[in-house]
This record gives C-alpha cells, structure tokens and sequence, in this order.
C-alpha cells in the first residue's frame, strides 16, 4: 500500500516501530496532496519545507527514545478557521485578506505537542457558513460538492493528502463532508475540544473534531483534543479515565446495547439508496448483538426553525462590524445570510433558547431508551457542484444546503455526540454514511458502536485517483 493510503493507526503503529520514518510518510502525503491539488483543490496553503522539518525533528526525537504518542510524527491538516501562529487564517474569506494568527489555537496547539506535523491549512466554505465548500471537488467525483463546510478536510483524507484533518461543526460541517467523501466524521460533545483560537460561526452551536480514515483513527485524535481550557467559556473538564477510553477495542460485540432506530423525521425525505444501505448497516449492529428500538424524535419540527433561529443570529453577532464596513468583500450568498440576521429580534432569539432547553429535556428522556440512535447521515449522496435544488418523490422540492443540514443539525442543538461511519455507496458509486448520536460525553460508546460496525464490513475502499 502506499504511504499515503495508511489510516493513522496503521502509519503510528509502523513509525512506532520503525518501519516507517516520519519524513518518508510526510514526503508521500505532500506528494499525494501535489497531485491532486489541480483536482480536487483541497488546501488553502501548503507548508511544505516546514512540514519536513517538523517530520525530520519528530524522527529524531523518536530514534532518541522519546516517542509522544500515536500522533508523533503523523501528517495532517486544519480547516482554514483554526489559528497556527504565524499562518494566515483566512476563513475562505476576502475579509480575510492578509490575516496572520498571533498564536496557536488551542487545538493546534494540542496537536503540535502531540508531534502531529502540519501540512496545511484545508478549504472552507466562506466563514464556514455553507454546505458545499465550492472551491473544493468531492474525492469520489470532480464533478460533484465536496459537501462543507469542512469539505477540504474531507477531501484531503480521503484522497490520501492529510492522514487526519481536524473540521468544525455548526449545522452538520465534519459529518456532511465525511458522508459524502467516505470518511469518518465525529462530532464531539459541546464543551469536550476547546474551540479558543478557532474562527466562530455561531458559538452556541461550534464545536471542533476530527475526520479521519477509521473510527479507530478518529479516537486517537479526540483523546489528544479533549480537556477543559478555561478560555472557552463553553469547556468542560473531563475526567483522565474518561479519555482513556475513547480508542475502541478489537471486539465486535454489541450484546446489551440497545440502538435506536427513528421512527420519525431521519428517515422522511431521503435517497431510496441511503435508506437502504443505513437500514441494512442497523440490521448490522442487531446481527453483532446489538437490541434494536423503535423510537420517536422529540419535537422534530421545531428542530430546523430553532437551529435556524440561534445560528443566524448569533453569525450575525460576530459579523458586526465587518458588515458595516466591508460589506462588499463577502460572498453574495454569505453576506445574504448575515443580513437576515439583522432582522431577527431578540425576542426571536430567546425563544430558539427557551425551546432548544425544552429539547435537550426531551432528548435526554429519549436516551434513557437507548444507549445510541442510528440513522442517515444526510438524505442524499454529493449532487453535482451546479444542482441548487433537490425534488423528492412526493413533489416536495428542498434547497440542497437544507437538506444536507436537516438530519445533522439535531446533534448542534442538543449538543450530543454525533459519528458519521461510512455505510456502503449509491448506484452512482457515491459514498453513503450512517450517524451515531450518543448521549453527553459518551463518545466512548460511540466509538465502540461505530468501530464494531467498520470492523464487521469489507475492507476499506480508496476514493479513486483523479
């Protein structure tokens, strides 16, 4: 296999062991992400003479005996939100024009004394608000999204140019992008990964996570990101124990887990093929034990109408000034968005609050029934990079960035854990993935869920070269 196919479990264990060098894996993914540059257009920036630096330091710390951790000497990238000192941090932005970061966000931060080696900062959508990641193509097929708005880090892993990358998650941005380019997505509890230093779409709703090739992959890098930092308002401390048990075990079975199944809302209005492949991945997780429940969702039509009424405001909060004076550098669609936001009143916003508290309530009753919820990711696989719209069969028509956010945005406002898995690929060959919501700060049992069903599939499938 190539270097820069290996999941990050499979390149720490070989440099751990010296079979690989960290400069030789760094080299292959720099070479991978050159190649497809032209293509799938997964990077902002590059760093390339830095990354080999940083890859030739990590080599000899560990010839010296000093070994980090599972991410010493491993290659990645970071969203274009999340500050590196002396990197710019665009945000896919024009008003972003010559930003430098003074300092390391916390999550970088994380990463660099972990001895993760930075290639390069990953497209956005604009301010991150937005479904597609235009400048991006999906890793499956050029001609269609990438899906956003972490679409480059999706990209970048699952074309073999980042080994992991980290996205961010307002509405659905690391699980959307990992559905639809094959890859796992997690999106952890609100308050578990520190988002100081991460550019804010709507800070009620962000979080920061990983999006990796294996579920496995993605526990290795939550347990470095995890822990309290007093400088989000919004971090919680959790407990030493607790992170240790993140990286899942070999074992499949599910015996005594009990997996909601939706009756409501996650299965109306999606792709025949997505149904079929994640029901067919539930009916996986009963044969490996697993006790399956049927359940209805809480309040499931007031879900869209509140993530809409706290995101808008609360993107529109942060815009402020640069809407009166810079309007014109943001992007049409963007500047749209944060424009409405000017027309909500505070009294709009309160009630989003009153009814997201009366839904965390309903949620929590609801996983007092079940241990963990599966379900589609998104309705449908990536459309083509022009489709606006999507008709379902009984003449409903939907924006697509509604539909790509319908199924996610749940896991936003309640704040639960959410890991999207890949779960097979529609008659066009287009990755499918199925969601794993879990209750607050159980990520661990996600991760059991979730790797139980990878380890129980075929071997893994390579986006294909451009």
């Amino acid at each position: 296999m190539d270097l820069a196919d290996l999941t990050l479990t499979q390149a720490s264990e070989a440099i751990r062991e010296g079979r690989v060098a960290p400069v030789e894996l760094v080299d292959a993914v720099l070479g991978r992400a050159e190649q497809t540059a032209p293509y799938l257009s997964a990077y902002v920036t590059v760093r390339a003479e830095k990354a080999r630096r940083a890859a030739l330091d990590a080599e000899r710390e560990i010839a010296a005996g000093h070994h980090r951790g599972p991410l010493h000497g491993v290659p990645m990238g970071l969203k274009d939100l999340i500050d590196v000192a002396g990197e710019p941090t665009l945000a896919g932005s024009e008003v972003r024009n010559g930003h430098r970061a003074t300092a390391d966000s916390a999550v970088a931060a994380r990463l660099a004394a972990a001895g993760a080696v930075l290639l390069g900062k990953t497209h956005t959508h604009e301010f991150a608000y937005g479904l597609t990641t235009p400048q991006t193509r999906n890793a499956w097929d050029q001609g269609r999204v990438a899906g956003g708005s972490s679409g480059g880090s999706a990209v970048a892993v699952a074309a073999g140019a980042a080994t992991f990358a980290l996205g961010t998650d307002t509405g659905g941005s690391i699980r959307v992008p990992a559905s639809l380019n094959g890859v796992v997505g997690l999106k952890p509890t609100y308050g578990l990964v520190s988002r100081h230093g991460v550019t804010a779409l709507a800070w009620s709703l962000d979080h920061v996570g990983p999006l990796a090739r294996t579920v496995e992959d993605a526990a290795l890098v939550l347990a470095e990101l995890a822990g309290h930092d007093p400088r989000d308002p919004a971090s919680v401390a959790v407990p030493a124990d607790h992170v240790r048990h993140y990286r899942p075990g070999g074992g499949t079975d599910l015996t005594g887990l009990r997996i909601g199944v939706p009756r409501t809302y996650y299965f109306d209005h999606v792709d025949p093929d997505v149904e079929a492949a994640v029901r067919a991945g539930i009916a996986q997780l009963a044969d490996l034990g697993a006790r399956l429940v049927d359940v209805d969702i809480p309040m499931a039509r007031y879900i869209q109408p509140v993530h809409w009424g706290l995101m808008v405001p609360e993107a529109t909060a942060y815009h402020e000034r640069e809407l009166r004076t810079v309007p014109d550098l943001y992007g049409a669609d963007i500047r749209a968005l944060l424009e409405a936001g000017e027309l909500m009143t505070a009294g709009d916003y309160v009630r989003a609050q009153r009814a997201r508290n009366l839904m965390r309530q309903a949620w929590a009753d609801l996983f007092s029934e079940v241990d963990v919820i599966a379900a589609p990711t998104v309705p449908m696989t990536a459309v083509p990079a022009q489709q606006e719209s999507v008709t379902w069969s009984d003449g409903t028509v939907e924006a697509v960035s509604e539909a790509y956010v319908r199924l996610s945005a749940p896991a936003n406002v309640t704040g639960v854990p959410a890991l999207s898995v890949p779960a097979g690929r529609d008659r066009a060959g287009m990755p499918i993935g199925m969601q794993l919501i879990g209750r607050p700060f159980e990520e661990s049992v996600l991760l059991r869920v979730g790797h139980a069903y990878e380890q129980s599939q075929p071997s893994r499938i390579l986006a294909p070269s451009p």
